[in-house]
């Protein structure tokens, strides 16, 4: 049973806190994305599970198994770096061969695995070249067969796509999705791309400063944000955010701000507080609406300033009094900079959070 837990694990370089208490359960055969942005932690997580970083204090567990003093090469893990770490000199076959030569696996095991992974990735007909042979996103897959004839129980990858371009990055990411479900094994993969860590995490770990802020499915994290930094690092373009005031007029509550006005989500209906209180509310880009809507919305105006187009859908930065906005519209509305808009936003689709904790008001 391939789980991964950390029980309280932190670890300090010095005065330097770079995992601070740090709990998480990582299911049995699970795809676990951590994700947060350079120095948060994730990586240095990342290498306590495959024994590269000691741990100063906590308790690290696969399975049922304590692995904090385990060596490395006991731990039944396998570890795709972001750098490809090929043996230049070495066919493919070799490469992908050499572990198991090392751990004196019977030359027959060793053809089976290696032919059945080489086939699994598309790399059979590549067995015999170098790796200056072969492409990034070929030597990328190199890398990814070599765990897998380890047959471990865990796979770890350090951001094993970074180094790829676009489209590599989208066909290799497919690759390692289905490579998951063939192996149905625990994964354990680090990112600080968030639309990796949406398209492929079961579940998604943020990480900032050291700590976990929170765990859960991509449309947890996507619908539901903790506090204001996973809103706005999950999700692409990032949420926009504003200041408005809580005001309240014939009974009924509302939030306002320069060229901004919204009626009070219901969803927030126990939580906003007393009239003349600060909140940030927060909309992503993609819920900002030009034509109208059924439901009940908020309003924001502001003036076009840029305007990209991306086929089907124009990506409009604009400004006004409550701050520079994204917004994701269809072509069809044919913006130009310079034009005035108002945008409408569903109420169903509003985040508020405190202006002085960043925490999320929405009730769970």
């Amino acid at each position: 049973m391939a789980t991964v837990t950390f029980e309280n694990v932190s670890k300090n370089f010095g005065d330097v806190v770079a995992v601070d208490d740090l709990s998480l359960d990582i299911r049995d055969a699970e795809f676990m994305v951590l994700v947060g942005p350079s120095g948060c932690g994730k990586t240095t997580s990342l290498r306590m599970i495959a024994g590269l970083e000691e741990i100063t204090s906590g308790t690290l567990r696969i399975g049922d198994r304590v692995i904090n003093d385990v060596p490395p090469k006991d731990r039944d893990i396998a570890m795709v770096f972001q750098s490809y770490a090929l043996y230049p000199h070495m066919t493919i076959r070799d490469n992908l061969a050499f572990g198991l030569k090392l751990r004196k696996v019977a030359k027959a095991e060793i053809n089976t695995r290696v032919n059945e992974a080489a086939a699994s990735l598309n790399l059979t007909p590549y067995l015999d070249r170098k790796p200056r042979e072969l492409s990034g996103g070929q030597r990328q897959r190199v890398a990814l067969g070599r765990a897998i004839v380890r047959e471990p129980a865990v796979f770890l990858m350090d951001e094993p796509l970074s180094n790829l371009d676009a489209k590599l990055r989208v066909e290799t990411r497919a690759s390692i999705l289905r490579l998951h479900q063939k192996l149905n094994t625990t994964f354990v993969y680090v990112t600080h791309d968030q639309i990796e860590a949406m398209t492929m995490g079961t579940r998604i770990a943020v990480m900032n400063d050291g700590r976990l802020l929170q765990v859960g499915s991509p449309q947890e994290l996507y619908d539901r944000p903790v506090n204001r930094f996973v809103a706005g690092f999950i999700g692409s373009p990032a949420m926009n955010f504003a200041t408005v005031q809580v005001g309240s007029s014939d009974g009924s509550v509302s939030l306002k701000g320069p060229n901004i006005s919204v009626p009070l989500p219901p969803q927030f209906k126990e939580t906003v507080g007393a009239a003349g209180r600060s909140l940030i509310v927060g909309f992503r880009p993609e819920h900002l609406v030009l034509g109208p809507v059924t439901s009940d919305v908020a309003t924001i105006n502001a003036r076009a300033e840029v305007v990209e187009y991306l086929g089907n859908e124009e990506l409009i930065h604009a400004s006004g009094e409550a701050g520079d906005i994204l917004a994701v519209v269809d072509s069809s509305y044919r913006v130009r900079p310079g034009d005035l808009l108002e945008f409408r936003i569903p109420l169903d689709r509003i985040q508020l959070f405190d202006p002085e904790t960043e925490a999320s008001l929405l009730i769970k």
